[in-house]
């Protein structure tokens, strides 16, 4: 097949959940079809479009700005969004010349299938009835829980005009487009629901079991807890400070010396003062390898209480043989036994109990990470994955037109 893939950033450095899972599918789609990537290139990332042979046959990299959220930039594209029918988040990445370029290569080259990766991508393509729209979360369900956990009468109405925009137009654009994946039953379950379509099929989450592997001693001297994830993502940034505003604390109790350490790509200000103010929480920023850091933690945490999709952090923290406390919204989608190979809990005295289960008693610890391991390693190869995605694809024709299909008008 000759495939066109747009999405809006490149795949390294592979620091986010999203890139993981499209990386490691393209990587065996290429193997057995033409690749054509069209994304955003962002000049501090010079890796991203050098590194894109790895998984396509020829990339397509378009130079956006895209302003950080703590800048005067930033305020005044808020303040124009005020006026418009697209949501914020989406409204970011929207750029006539990317248009423009998908538009033509659609035209140019006839491709036998078109995947629109993430809805972020969708206002970029210019008839999603061929495309096939690749779900890595229902986006309006992350923008109604930012609703019920906003902390104010000011930050409930924003989120709230945000997430009716973001059902609109996710609404619209999966009735639209020419097939869906999602990344769980329950995601495929919410968005039938929620949108009033056919239940679309749903891909499970995968893990490099080998890649994850852990060395026969500790990188480094072993910490207590590990969170691992993308440090700009407004979910993380929640589930981080409600776990050391509101558990923590608890843990601490019994615990004092308890350690926590956050590795993730860009932290904000709110998050880089929690090491300022506490010498036993280490915030690393963006990091080469974050194996290391799940390594030399006895427990990895989950706190999320917003959120879609399906975590990856939880499957690698299981394929490194790390216990894991997870949220529910932050295991939702995922095959999990719990207590067997998970430990879920949502109020901040289960998740401290939980966490002090596992910190407290090595025999749980051990059992809990050989159960998920084995959990992960029978069932969630990357190659499996990659092979139910190219039999949805397969079935979505990228060819249709208004004049072949007027059933979709």
């Amino acid at each position: 097949m000759k495939i066109l893939w747009v999405k809006c950033d490149f795949l390294h450095p592979t620091d986010k959940g999203g890139q993981i899972r499209t990386l490691e599918m393209l990587r065996r789609l290429h193997l057995r079809h033409e690749i054509h990537y069209v994304a955003y290139a962002d000049p501090a990332q010079p890796e991203g479009p050098r590194r894109s042979s790895e998984y396509s046959t020829r990339a397509y990299p378009i130079p956006l700005n895209v302003p950080p959220r703590a800048s005067l930039a930033f305020a005044a594209q808020a303040l124009r969004n005020l006026f418009s029918s697209l949501p914020l988040s989406l409204e970011r990445y929207v750029s006539a010349q990317m248009r423009q370029q998908v538009e033509q290569l659609i035209l140019r080259e006839r491709f036998d299938g078109v995947v629109c990766d993430f809805l972020s991508a969708a206002p970029l393509l210019p008839d999603m009835r061929g495309c096939l729209l690749f779900q890595h979360n229902v986006e309006t369900m992350i923008w109604r829980r930012h609703v019920e956990n906003a902390g104010s009468p000011l930050g409930r109405k924003y989120f709230g005009l945000q997430a009716g925009r973001m059902f609109r137009y996710e609404r619209d654009t999966c009735r639209r487009a020419g097939g869906i994946v999602a990344v769980s039953e329950n995601d495929s379950t919410t968005m039938a629901q929620l949108f009033d379509i056919p239940q679309p099929p749903a891909i499970p989450t995968g893990v490099d079991i080998e890649y994850f592997a852990p060395p026969a001693e500790p990188a480094q001297p072993l910490r207590d807890l590990v969170f691992i994830g993308s440090m700009d993502w407004m979910p993380n940034i929640d589930g981080i400070r409600w776990f050391v505003e509101d558990v923590l604390p608890r843990i601490r109790a019994r615990r004092p010396d308890c350690t926590l350490t956050i590795a993730g790509r860009k932290p904000t200000s709110a998050i880089t003062e929690l090491a300022a103010r506490d010498s036993r929480i280490l915030v690393t920023g963006g990091v080469p390898d974050i194996r290391p850091y799940v390594w030399g933690a006895a427990v990895s945490i989950v706190p999320l209480r917003i959120g879609g999709g399906t975590r990856l952090k939880i499957y690698e923290s299981m394929a490194a043989r790390v216990p894991v406390v997870s949220t529910s919204i932050g295991a939702e989608g995922l095959a999990i036994h719990p207590p067997l190979d998970i430990r879920i809990a949502d109020t901040a005295e289960e998740f401290a109990a939980q966490c002090l289960a596992l910190l407290e008693n090595p025999q749980q610890r051990n059992d809990t990470a050989d159960a998920a391991w084995r959990m992960v390693a029978e069932n969630f190869s990357w190659e499996s994955v990659a092979q139910q995605f190219e039999r949805i694809l397969l079935n979505t024709n990228p060819k249709s037109s208004p004049e072949s299909d007027s059933r979709r008008s």
